[in-house]
């Protein structure tokens, strides 16, 4: 069974301790009849510790379409016929809001019902707890059918499903170890070895203080999102854009600085994508500009980075993509000039 680490914010470290099997789905049935089966969601749901009906009820609430998780049969249906990439990018965000702690961002919350009817998560780890948003039509499921330790059942097994989960993962990374060690042997000279450990340690934002960290994994986390959701598409990226875009507001909806994340996701992606998602760009900022996704604010400050030669953006680009949003009345003086940086190639 291929595992994956939990949360696309871990995605790069090869010794995270939490795992999940990654989403196998098989589409069933013909015509009004079809319906998108999660293979394997029992096991998911095991191994993020949350009921398999949480899962399915909110991936039903997302796509707009009837779900069900059978208990008896163990099976898992959504209605009509769904991508395997799509599904997986809606539990990313699921993992996200209702299993990472928002304070540490380990997947150990548990989910309490007060007094008051209110739904809390508490985490096991950092002991840090907060408030799940009422208005969430999800909230609403957990409060109607609790988790089986608000019910008074045998918090015992829980624990045991917890020590269960943490031995698999400890056995995984004992594994990797041993794989790291031979790859080791096998490197030209100990100073590559820590050149190259220390360029992993810079990615993943180790040597960074806190909230730089923070700000490295959530731009980490929209990257995958946005290859998740668009990777391979090439004509009518703009449409897809826009379709989509929910998906993208719900992943940023808590975030400081989502914006610029978001723009810096865009550009990244382009990057790297063919010329036929380029000549679209333009069209698919003003798509996520129109519906106040995108604000004027962030895409000036992000024209002011690129023009000042403090990201990875070509002004030349940068600038086209505002001019398409109407806000080429802003820059009149900066369009006049002659852009100094040039094309990325495409």
């Amino acid at each position: 069974m291929a595992l994956q680490n939990i949360g696309a914010g871990n995605c790069d470290d090869a010794f995270y301790r939490y795992k999940m099997p990654k989403t196998i789905t098989n589409i069933e049935g013909q015509g009004n009849g079809i319906k998108t089966n999660i293979v394997n969601m029992v096991d998911i749901a095991k191994a993020l510790a949350r009921p398999a009906s949480y899962t399915m009820k909110y991936f039903g609430y997302e796509l707009g379409a009837q779900s069900k998780f059978d208990e008896k049969t163990r099976t898992s249906l959504v209605n009509r016929a769904h991508d395997t990439t799509k599904l997986a990018a809606l539990l990313e965000i699921f993992i996200k809001k209702y299993v990472q702690c928002h304070g540490c961002g380990n997947p150990e919350i548990e989910i309490l019902i007060t007094k008051t009817q209110m739904v809390q998560f508490k985490c096991a780890a950092c002991g840090f707890v907060s408030d799940v948003d009422i208005r969430d039509k999800l909230t609403s499921f957990i409060l109607k059918n609790p988790p089986e330790a608000n019910k008074g059942r045998d918090k015992k097994a829980m624990r045991r499903a917890k020590k269960e989960r943490l031995k698999e993962g400890e056995a995984i990374d004992e594994e990797q170890k041993k794989l790291k060690k031979e790859a080791a042997k096998q490197k030209k000279s100990s100073k590559d070895g820590a050149s190259k450990g220390a360029s992993t340690k810079d990615l993943m934002g180790i040597t960074h203080p806190p909230e730089i960290r923070q700000k490295i994994i959530l731009q980490k986390v929209v990257d995958t999102l946005f290859k998740a959701l668009f990777d391979g598409v090439e004509n009518g990226f703009a449409k897809e854009v826009s379709k989509k875009k929910n998906y993208l507001v719900a992943a940023l909806a808590y975030a400081e600085g989502s914006q610029m994340v978001l723009l810096r996701s865009i550009e990244s992606f382009c990057v790297k994508a063919g010329t036929d998602v380029v000549k679209e760009v333009a069209l698919a900022v003003k798509n996520l500009y129109e519906p106040d996704v995108l604000e004027e604010e962030a895409i000036v400050e992000w024209y002011e980075k690129g023009s000042a030669g403090t990201n990875k953006g070509s002004p030349a680009l940068i600038i086209m993509l505002l001019s398409s949003c109407g806000l080429d009345g802003l820059f009149a003086k900066s369009f006049s000039e002659p852009t100094r940086a040039t094309s990325r190639g495409t």
